[in-house]
């Protein structure tokens, strides 16, 4: 259960912890404040953001560059679901499900950014606020998983495989929707609002989160 005080602008666990949103760490507190009531594990997220104290971990959308019309669609959903708790949406940064998913956080009012393979931050999708040029064509599939908090898969095939064997590489939790790659230790989730719930307690940082 998490808590929120509105005085305070903190978020609390019983006893006694406090997340530290700069950190994203849960810490040891002294008395907590009178004003605490209990709040969904979405308006916690959403809160801590509302703040104004917290840093801003993306997580990743991936996927293929030509999605089916449902991969697209998922992807925007995603990206959606990602950004309206606003938590910034990495991604490749360039077209199919990388657009989809920027253009749904865009939606959202969430911040995007773009790791863009190419050398000129031109080259991206018209949904990303932050292009980052880094000139390393499908070798920059591994800033972006080494960049996010976690990853999600939407479809995808070879280019997606390499990225989401990344991420669990570097030990990201790794999710997998519509027919994601089959690779062992990825999530598999059979719709959007599941990935969401689970999505809530690792970017809060539970205890229970593993």
């Amino acid at each position: 259960m998490v808590q929120y005080s509105e005085g305070t602008r903190q978020l609390w666990q019983a006893p006694n912890l406090v997340l530290d949103p700069w950190s994203w760490t849960w810490r040891s507190a002294d008395t907590p404040p009178p004003d605490l009531v209990d709040v969904p594990l979405d308006e916690a997220v959403r809160l801590a953001h509302r703040a104004g104290t917290c840093r801003l971990v993306p997580v990743a959308v991936i996927g293929p560059r030509d999605p089916s019309p449902t991969e697209r669609d998922v992807a925007e959903q995603v990206g959606h679901a990602i950004g309206d708790l606003g938590v910034p949406v990495l991604c490749g940064g360039k077209t199919g499900v990388m657009e989809a998913a920027a253009r749904g956080a865009k939606r959202a009012g969430a911040l995007t950014i773009g790791i863009v393979p190419d050398n000129a931050w031109q080259e991206a999708n018209d949904f990303i606020d932050l292009p980052l040029a880094t000139g390393l064509g499908a070798a920059r599939n591994v800033i972006v998983a080494r960049a996010s908090m976690a990853l999600v898969a939407v479809g995808g095939r070879y280019g997606t495989i390499t990225e989401a064997a990344y991420g669990l590489h570097f030990d990201k939790p790794v999710f997998g929707l519509n027919g994601a790659p089959d690779v062992p230790g990825i999530r598999h989730l059979a719709s959007v609002p599941a990935f969401r719930d689970a999505l809530l307690p690792l970017l809060l940082r539970l205890p229970d989160s593993s």
